[in-house]
């Protein structure tokens, strides 16, 4: 039997998992730092790097105790190598080389973005590639068409900030704190989304691609009006902010819907999935099964547990073990979108 070790570390959380050829979850853990950069209303890099490496080691210990498995039973360790950012890419990567190096097993490098597509795989049970798979985060935003699960094409993205982060910028704007995105949904609630008609990029153009600061530029103007704000002493009374965020949350999953019903035909797929922490939104999981049904499109959108960044999606390490697409122990990070 395969028994892989992943390790994510892209962004803010430290997490492990083992699995095994079978798609088994032998055992888990995972660090949040939401607490820690919750003051700052967003991630702060040195902080999310400097977290990792106090909590690497714990994690990794607690998901092999989890799986019943001694070191000396793994196969492979997986880690995560791109996107994200650097300094906390940089600190899994030292440690799966380390345990790599120590074990003489095999290095394998994971995407992180093909990892949250296959995460629908692991919720569904079954093999669900070809596909069309979507990713909507905090920090990223795109589309691809997998006619396998590790071989997948960039169809497009978003050309600046992700749907994610421009969630938790207006959720900031509304004095909502961080993560800023499930309490903006919350308030949404509250709220007509037909208060406001915030702009939709790219909805009728042909490219495959997104654009979210321009409905985030639409919202400071609604709350706001043009010029300076002392933003700490606008006071924004409460129907306002909730018919504020239901529109602005109608006019990103509507724009999410367009552009990805526009790849699936431009992929002739018949097969969707979604995963991300964005994924997590009930309105955009909600709308999308309407459209996917209309469409006669089969939907798999990841399991709320599975949307937020996680070590068990690096699960399609065992597809690469199958392949043999393992990796020298020389490899680097890269922190950019790979294309």
């Amino acid at each position: 039997m395969i028994n892989v070790l992943t390790i994510e570390t892209t962004c803010d959380e430290t997490a492990a998992a083992v699995v095994n050829d079978r798609f088994e979850v032998l055992g888990s853990s995972l660090f949040s730092q939401d607490d820690l950069h919750r003051k700052y209303r967003g991630v702060v890099p040195e902080i999310a790097a400097r977290a990792h490496l106090e909590r690497m080691l714990p994690v990794i210990d607690q998901a092999l105790q989890r799986s019943g498995l001694a070191l000396g039973d793994l196969s492979a360790i997986a880690v995560a190598t791109t996107p994200g950012l650097v300094n906390s890419l940089l600190v899994g990567l030292t440690a799966a080389k380390s345990l790599a190096l120590a074990l003489d097993v095999p290095l394998i490098e994971v995407n992180h973005l093909h990892a949250h597509v296959f995460a629908c795989q692991l919720a569904a049970g079954r093999n669900v590639f070809p596909c069309l798979g979507l990713i909507v985060s905090g920090g990223h935003t795109h589309v691809y068409d997998f006619p396998t699960a590790i071989d997948p094409n960039l169809l497009g993205g978003t050309l600046d900030d992700a749907a994610g982060e421009a969630f938790d910028k207006v959720a900031a704007m509304l004095g909502l704190g961080f993560p800023g995105g499930p309490a903006l949904s919350k308030l949404a609630e509250e709220g007509n989304d037909r208060a406001f008609d915030f702009p939709q990029s790219f909805v009728d153009d042909p490219r495959i691609a997104w654009s979210f600061s321009g409905v985030k530029t639409a919202v400071r103007y609604a709350l706001a009006g043009q010029g300076k704000v002392d933003w700490s002493t606008l006071v924004i009374p409460r129907a306002l902010a909730a018919d504020v965020a239901a529109s602005f949350e109608r006019a990103v999953v509507e724009a999410l819907i367009a552009k990805t019903f526009q790849a699936l035909k431009l992929a002739n797929r018949k097969r969707l999935c979604i995963g991300g922490g964005v994924a997590a939104n009930r309105r955009l999981r909600a709308a999308m099964a309407r459209h996917a049904e209309s469409a006669s499109i089969e939907l798999l959108i990841a399991p709320p547990e599975l949307c937020t960044d996680n070590a068990v999606m690096g699960a399609i390490a065992i597809e690469l073990y199958r392949s043999g697409r393992f990796s020298p122990l020389e490899i680097d990070v890269k922190p950019g979108l790979i294309r």
